[in-house]
């Protein structure tokens, strides 16, 4: 074994932490793990009904220390001293107030409990009015259109509407914030001990994509435009910079504390931060103009376009489009569905109520549901079945225009034009529909809203010439992947690996550290290649034109009644 092959790629996920110990010259893996969040595993600073989705960074230090240790214990002593980089990506937008030198405001005795001092995840849409403000003052302040680059539609998910809403809400975490920071930019700050808020390196796809930041700018939007939102920003706003930088550049070197920690050299690279859908395009090995598909809770679409001097297509509805987030070189486009997993795990929730509210109240329940093999309850057993018997019934129903028919907008909708207002919706239900169609309207309500997206780039003038799926969704779900090749009359190519996401943090961790010259040369050298392939049907094709019709009259029926 050559000295200085490995590196560390860490995912922060919506309900754990995985991370990867992978050879830099080929991929393969010497270690894995994976560590929940054990304060979000209670459901602890969350309500679903508000919207709220908060996390404490407690959980993120805890669990990728849990993660990494144990991965590194699978990979042995040996590999752990010749690591040579180390990469993370977070979900997001996840923006956190903080002090002056960069500590989250929970991690102060005052605001430990507080869950406006803590992350405010991906889909906390608590700030859907702020979004709609920000979009409007972008409109008729006078000046520029900050969110041109956007999509020209700002989202209660991402930065300025995150802040806006805690500033407005929570005047004592207001009055203690010093800055903002995403989680992608605080994680390889703690790594690196750095405390010096103009040492830190915003990552340039957090910022393009959630926060408004562009060079045709001079950075984030002007002092001006911000004030007219609230006189708090212009500044917090001072506090970030107006430099950006991509995911395959050093952020600095691990802090003593932490190699000693982790049992890793003291001169391992640290790379700067990202989101997980651009790393993950990167692990899926995203080629330009095919569009990736990483499949979890929700989908994040990411869609890469060479620059070749000619002017940057913009385009309407979006989730960003930014110069580096995803390859160095090239311009990267994101769009997604709000829920996708989500959807799926909603509806096994539905079916399970039955079997949770009512066993366990059963005279003798707890003893005569109990297994004593595995002390799992029958009920528990049963519910894992769920989702892979609607999975196994589903693929026999044929598609028919006169079927159940579904809205995927659970979680509201992210593209294209972003409203997080929006609902779901199910119609077409008769006393004969059972819940094998109900669960097959879904997967085909999500590949409906997968084609809008399609759409979308391709009326705005971009090429797609097929599908890439990595993540959970794609691997488990055939039916899912067939229904999607339908819809969209393409062919989706399901990449291999079980931590793509991970992975691709390892693939920037060994540009950052100099094992690969390039972005590209990492995934050439790296990416496992791919799986499954799932080629289109041309009747279905034909058919699901039809039905995507009737989705996008449902979808504009629905909008029109909640939004008028």
């Amino acid at each position: 074994m050559r000295r200085g092959t490995f590196v560390i790629g860490i995912d922060f996920g919506t309900d754990s932490v995985r991370a990867v110990v992978a050879d830099a010259r080929n991929g393969e893996l010497a270690g894995a793990s994976v560590a929940p969040y054990p304060r979000w595993a209670q459901g602890l600073y969350c309500d679903a009904r508000a919207h709220r989705f908060r996390q404490h960074p407690l959980d993120y230090l805890h669990a990728m220390e849990a993660s990494i240790r144990a991965a590194l214990g699978q990979a042995g002593s040996d590999i752990a001293a010749n690591v040579r980089g180390i990469a993370v990506d977070t979900t997001g937008s996840t923006p956190v107030l903080a002090d002056a030198k960069g500590r989250p405001l929970a991690l102060c005795p005052r605001f430990e409990e507080d869950p406006d001092a803590m992350f405010i995840l991906w889909k906390d849409h608590t700030a859907v009015a702020e979004a709609a403000r920000i979009n409007s003052v972008a409109r008729t302040w006078g000046g520029v259109d900050y969110t041109k680059y956007e999509g020209g539609v700002y989202s209660s998910e991402w930065f300025w509407a995150k802040v806006l809403h805690v500033i407005e809400t929570n005047p004592a975490v207001a009055r203690a914030a010093v800055t903002v920071l995403e989680h992608c930019d605080w994680i390889p700050a703690v790594l690196t001990g750095t405390d010096d808020l103009r040492q830190i390196r915003r990552s340039r796809c957090a910022a393009g994509h959630k926060a408004m930041w562009h060079p045709e700018f001079d950075g984030y939007p002007s002092n001006e435009f911000l004030a007219t939102l609230n006189p708090r920003l212009p500044a917090l706003k001072a506090t970030l910079g107006s430099q950006t930088w991509t995911a395959d550049v050093p952020f600095g070197t691990i802090s003593p504390g932490w190699a000693a920690t982790l049992g890793v050299p003291d001169d391992a690279v640290v790379a700067v931060g990202a989101f997980d859908a651009h790393v993950g395009a990167v692990g899926g090995n995203i080629q330009p103009n095919r569009l990736l598909k990483v499949m979890g809770t929700s989908t994040c679409d990411m869609l890469v376009v060479p620059k070749t001097g000619a002017p940057e297509v913009l385009v309407a509805g979006i989730c960003g489009q930014v110069d580096g987030s995803i390859l160095p070189g090239a311009v990267g486009y994101e769009a997604g569905q709000s829920a996708f997993g989500d959807v799926f795990a909603w509806f096994k929730q539905l079916l399970s109520w039955p079997l949770l509210a009512i066993l366990p109240a059963l005279p003798g329940a707890g003893h005569s549901l109990r297994t004593t093999l595995a002390d799992v309850t029958l009920a528990d057993a049963a519910i894992e079945r769920i989702i892979p018997e609607l999975e196994r019934a589903a693929a026999e129903i044929p598609p028919a225009r006169s079927s159940v028919l579904a809205l995927d907008w659970l979680n509201g909708r992210r593209t294209p034009d972003a409203d997080q207002r929006l609902k779901g919706a199910i119609v077409g239900l008769d006393l004969g529909t059972d819940a094998p169609r109900i669960y097959r309207a879904l997967v085909e309500g999500i590949a409906f809203g997968s084609r809008a997206i399609v759409e979308r780039f391709r009326s705005e003038g971009l090429r797609i010439d097929g599908i890439i799926g990595v993540g959970g969704v794609a691997r488990k779900s055939p039916l899912t992947m067939q229904v999607l090749s339908d819809v969209l009359d393409m062919t989706v190519e399901v990449r291999a690996g079980e931590q793509p996401v991970a992975l691709g943090a390892a693939m920037f961790a060994a540009t950052a550290a100099g094992l690969h010259a390039t972005v590209e040369d990492a995934q050439r050298a790296m990416s496992p290649g791919t799986e499954a392939r799932y080629l289109p049907d041309a009747t279905r094709a034909r058919l699901y034109d039809a039905l995507y019709r009737d989705y996008v009259a449902l979808g504009s029926f629905v909008e029109r009644e909640l939004t008028q």
